[in-house]
This record gives C-alpha cells, sequence and structure tokens, in this order.
C-alpha cells in the first residue's frame, strides 16, 4: 500500500506572498467550521499534531506511523513548474539526510496553481509550462531522485506517477525524453503511470507511451447524486457508504489500473464556495472498500500488487490516515486489518497451501513474525516511559500491560515452529497481531485517562523546578 502525501505543511515564500505571512495547509484546518448538520469538521490532528515538516522529528514520527500499520510507503506531491519547485524541502531533506528509511515515489502535480481556494479560479499564482527543453531539465533532476534506495521500483524501475498527463502537449514524446534520458544516465527504464484523476484523463495509459494508470480516489464522474445541496454556496454532499459501493461495482479495464481508496472527503475548509463533501464516513466502510482493492490485486505479479491510499495527510481535503480526535487511529487501525485479512485470504485460497507440510507452507507467504517482534519492542519502550508518567491510578494497567507483551515477546523468539498446532500457523500469527493490537488500544486509554493527563505535566514541572535551582 502507498499512501499520497501533501508536503504542505511548512511555510514557502510563495504562500507568504500569495496567502499571508507564516500560511500553511493547517491554517485551512483549523479555521473549518460546520456548514450543516452532522458536518464533522474540524478535523484537529491528535497524535502528530499540528506539525511542521521542516522538523526530521515529524517526518520521522510520519513514517514510523505509517510503517506501524503496514503503509509501504509514500507518494510525495512533486511541485514543478518549468525548473522551479515549489513545497520541496520536505524531499530535499528527506535526499540530503537519509531519512526517514521508509520507502517513496514521487507524482508531478502538474497543475496550475490558483486562487482556487478563494473562489478565483482564474487566477494563476504558477502556471505551467510545456516545452522539449523542461522536459530534458525535469528528468535530469528527477534522475539523482530515482537513484536513491529508498526510492519505489517496479521491476526494478523507478515508479513516476503525472497527475494530469493530458494536459501535456505530447506525454508520449515526453515519455520517450524521459526514458531515453534514463537509459543513457544508467538508471535503465522507468516504469510511468498517468493519474485518472477526471474523465479526461481516464484509457489506456499505452496510447501515451505510459506504463499503466492509477485510479484516483474520489472517482468525480461516478459520485452518483447528492444527498444535499447547500444552494447559497453551491456545496454539494454525498453519503459516504452509498459512494463506496458505487466505486466497488465499478467495471474493470484491459489495462493495468492500480486501485485506489480514500478514507473519507471534505475540501470546505479550502472552498468557500463550491465545496464537495462525501458525509458519514466510518473506519469499517473504508476497510471494507479497501480489503476489496486487495483482492483486486492478489493475482497481479508480486511486484504490481499495489494500492494507492488517497491521502497520508490531506487534512485540508478531508482525507488523511493520520490520527484525528474524533476517530484516533481508527483508519490506521482499518488499513492494518485489511491488510492482515488479505494475507489471511491468501494463504487459505489454495486447496494446496492448505495441504503442504508446515515448512513449504511456511516459506509460500512472507514471514510477519519480524514486524510483529519490532511493534512489541517499540511498545515495551513506550511503556518504559509511561511507567515514569503514570500516576497511581494507571500504573497496575501498565503493569498488566508490561507482562502480557512480554509473554507475547517470548513466544515470537520460539519462532514458527511453537506455533504450529491444530490451526495453521497464521492463524496463530494473527491471534497474537490481535493482542498487540488490543494491548496498543489499552495504552491509548490510559494515557486519556485523568491520572496520567495530571501526572504526566506535574510530573514534568517538578523535573524542571530542580534543574533551574542546580
Amino acid at each position: 500500500m502507498i499512501a499520497i502525501y501533501l508536503p504542505q505543511f511548512h511555510p514557502i515564500p510563495e504562500n507568504d506572498a500569495w496567502w499571508g505571512k507564516g500560511f500553511t495547509e493547517w491554517a485551512n484546518v483549523a479555521k473549518a467550521r460546520p456548514m450543516f448538520a452532522g458536518h464533522y469538521q474540524p478535523h484537529i490532528p491528535a497524535d502528530l499534531g499540528f506539525y511542521d515538516l521542516r522538523l526530521p522529528e515529524a517526518r520521522k514520527a510520519q513514517a514510523e506511523l505509517a510503517r506501524e500499520y503496514g503503509i509501504h510507503g509514500f507518494c510525495y506531491y512533486h511541485y514543478w513548474f518549468n525548473g522551479k519547485r515549489l513545497l520541496g524541502h520536505p524531499l530535499d531533506e528527506v535526499l540530503r539526510s537519509g531519512e526517514p528509511d521508509f520507502p517513496f515515489c514521487l507524482c508531478w502535480a502538474n497543475e496550475n496553481w490558483t486562487r482556487v481556494w478563494d473562489g478565483k479560479d482564474d487566477a494563476v499564482l504558477a502556471e505551467q509550462q510545456y516545452s522539449d527543453e523542461d522536459d530534458r531539465a525535469h528528468i535530469e533532476w528527477l534522475l539523482d531522485v530515482f537513484r536513491d534506495k529508498r526510492y519505489i521500483r517496479i521491476d526494478g524501475k523507478p515508479l513516476m506517477l503525472v497527475y494530469k498527463a493530458g494536459r501535456m502537449p505530447s506525454p508520449r514524446r515526453t515519455a520517450e525524453t524521459w526514458r531515453n534520458a534514463a537509459r543513457e544516465a544508467g538508471v535503465g527504464e522507468i516504469y510511468l503511470c498517468r493519474v485518472e484523476s477526471s474523465a479526461e484523463e481516464s484509457g489506456d495509459p499505452r496510447d501515451i507511451g505510459f506504463d499503466a494508470s492509477i485510479e484516483f480516489q474520489p472517482d468525480w464522474g461516478n459520485l452518483g447524486e447528492p444527498v444535499a445541496e447547500i444552494g447559497e454556496t453551491g456545496h454539494r454532499i454525498f453519503d459516504y457508504a452509498s459512494f463506496v459501493k458505487r466505486q466497488m461495482g465499478k467495471p474493470g479495464v484491459r489495462y493495468r489500473r492500480f486501485p485506489c481508496v480514500t478514507p473519507s472527503w471534505d475540501n470546505a475548509p479550502r472552498r468557500s464556495s463550491g465545496a464537495l463533501t462525501i458525509a458519514h464516513s466510518d473506519p469499517a466502510t473504508y476497510g471494507a472498500w479497501l480489503s476489496g482493492a486487495i483482492e483486486k490485486v492478489r493475482a497481479w505479479p508480486a511486484q504490481e500488487k499495489i494500492v494507492f491510499i488517497n491521502a497520508w495527510n490531506e487534512w485540508a481535503e478531508g482525507n488523511h490516515l493520520e490520527p484525528d480526535l474524533r476517530f484516533g487511529r481508527s483508519y490506521l487501525e482499518a488499513t492494518r486489518d485489511a491488510l492482515v485479512g488479505s494475507r489471511s485470504l491468501a494463504a487459505a485460497d489454495s486447496q494446496a497451501v492448505n495441504e503442504m507440510p508446515v515448512a513449504a507452507e511456511a516459506a509460500l507467504l512472507p514471514d510477519p513474525l519480524p514486524s510483529l517482534a519490532v511493534r512489541v519492542r517499540g511498545i515495551q519502550e513506550g511503556l518504559q516511559d509511561a511507567k515514569a508518567d503514570c500516576g497511581s491510578e494507571a500504573a497496575p494497567r501498565i503493569g498488566k500491560a508490561a507482562g502480557e507483551l512480554a509473554a507475547i515477546a517470548e513466544e515470537l523468539e520460539e519462532k514458527p515452529g511453537r506455533f504450529h498446532g491444530q490451526t495453521s500457523w497464521q492463524d496463530e500469527v494473527r491471534a497474537r497481531e490481535q493482542r498487540i493490537v488490543a494491548l496498543e488500544r489499552e495504552i491509548r486509554r490510559i494515557k486519556a485517562s485523568y491520572s496520567w493527563a495530571v501526572t504526566r505535566p506535574l510530573r514534568y514541572l517538578s523535573e524542571l523546578a530542580a534543574r533551574l535551582l542546580r
């Protein structure tokens, strides 16, 4: 699973000039207000807070959280305007520092920047201008990124997305220029994908010299009828469950199209008029949709078993896996549950698999035990800090959780052989993963308790006072 990633959460001079000093996407997020009964706004971040992507700690925390819940990598939006890049600082730091050690690829968001956020679509702030010279300059810059060891590849080919390939004067010529330059530079072949971001962007990607396409969600041509409209602002409201049902019923295509899902959608924070809200989303419905998308790619070649999620952190469009105050980590948990469930289906899909000797069965699927062990160690490290910060009310609960984690850690160290019994080893591993998930939820409840909330800041103030008095 690859989650689309917005690098908007840091100030840049251009946004200072266009929107006001210090502007980031958080300005839109924080000012949002409900527009109708039951409208969930604003979305307030929980675990990661209102982060600044200039900080390596913020980027590291994002990657660690994504990895914990089964996200393979991020797809960074990349803004290139005739040699000028915008919002490039986070990626530049990822490339320069080598951190976080987390897979990524790029999607060239080749749209004009306009004042669409305040209803002035025709006021162009940054314009795309295409040329053969720019194609060559662009691929020269991209080649250095493709060489990064963390860059996502399909059959050894760097994966590159273009958001609006149909707006290029000749996407086939651009593709040929890029491919020739990559071969000459020793990078080899590249894997080009068009994003089906609108009806105009659909169709066989091979017709324009690309390898595959990516289904974009929401699919604007398959929304169905709105359940309500706000006449004075043109705000349209759709129902998430009905929307998901339509997406899951879409017919297949005769070319490679990677599926995509979205946990929710609401761009009202960005738009004073013409907003679109897909209301009443919930983790269970999202999880069922994601499970269906994973099922679509299950029989595909190993390196093409990719599902995109829109998005990791599009907060002002209401589509984010990052935890918020209302749902916490529920969407992340649904993501991981869908992935784990797909592994169980893969194991049970064939009678031949069920009849294999234990050693052959274990070799067939990726071993999930190392990742479980890493998660357990991470939780145990967090509990060490928790013991120092908790109050008397939380201490017994933390002790019980620590004991349970120690037992799981001991089981995991004994290798898969211990798990082979009357049920399949995959079921045994899944049972332990479910216990780990339950413990993570218990720890979050502890941290939300009154005892924890009061004691931790008091302890911090006490330590600060002690240092000042030295």
